[in-house]
């Protein structure tokens, strides 16, 4: 199977050209056109896109495999193939990183296709989508919840020590006390956590439950202080 995969379908033959048949020219037109919309679909699963660029996405495998086939056996064929890669510059406006990546994906089928390798083109294809999925679907990747600076007021006779902390545990991923200090001419003091939400949208629920343990004094959630560490 492996030794299969890595066997070109033009055989051994020096010059490509002279090897190719209509049938096997046909074949590998096929094969480029479904990887090709192999790789449209991949890249449009859960990614917003354009019409015209998925097209475009699509036919990029049958583009590339034609110049391949052509400039095989050929002196220039080296300065031919870096000529295709230049199709990056397609679009006319930046291209997102995934953009970039496809592009990259579809003529690295249309290079394997454009020299016979049928049967390794649709295994790197399967590979590279199988992957693709799973890391979409993963949180591999995923930004965490931005840090919150959060200042719980509470009055001076309360032992703070411990008090909130099943209640963050339940809301926060990551939560720590970084500042005490007194308010209100010593009669109340503040704490300042840093904390980064498990999910986010849920600082009223959490805010709610603080309020019953401080006696409903002045709680506030935002951003950090800008210049201070982060967890």
């Amino acid at each position: 199977m492996l030794d299969a995969a890595l066997t070109s379908i033009y055989g051994a033959s020096e010059s490509m050209v002279a090897s190719v048949t209509t049938e096997s020219f046909l074949l590998c037109c096929l094969t480029s056109i479904v990887l090709g919309a192999a790789v449209a679909g991949i890249y449009m699963f859960r990614h917003a896109h354009s019409k015209n660029f998925v097209i475009t996405l699509a036919l990029l495998p049958l583009i590339v495999q034609m110049v391949i086939m052509l400039v095989n056996g050929n002196l220039g064929a080296g300065i031919a193939v870096m000529g295709v890669f230049n199709l990056v510059r397609f679009r006319s406006i930046p291209g997102s990183a995934k953009d970039i990546g496809s592009v990259f994906f579809a003529m690295a089928i249309g290079l394997a296709t454009g020299m016979g390798f049928l049967v390794l083109a649709c295994l790197f294809t399967l590979i590279v989508g199988a992957v693709n999925v799973a890391y979409v679907l993963s949180p591999f990747g995923k930004p965490k919840e931005p840090e919150k600076a959060l200042k719980i007021t509470i009055p001076e006779d309360l032992e703070y020590d411990g008090v909130f902390d099943e209640v963050l545990a339940r809301y926060a991923a990551e939560s720590e006390l970084v500042e005490v200090r007194t308010t209100n001419m010593g009669s109340l003091f503040q704490l300042e956590y840093a904390i980064r939400l498990k999910e986010p949208g849920r600082e009223k629920q959490m805010i709610d439950e603080l309020r019953c343990l401080n006696g409903n004094l002045k709680i506030s959630c935002g951003r950090p202080v800008v210049g201070r560490e982060t967890l």
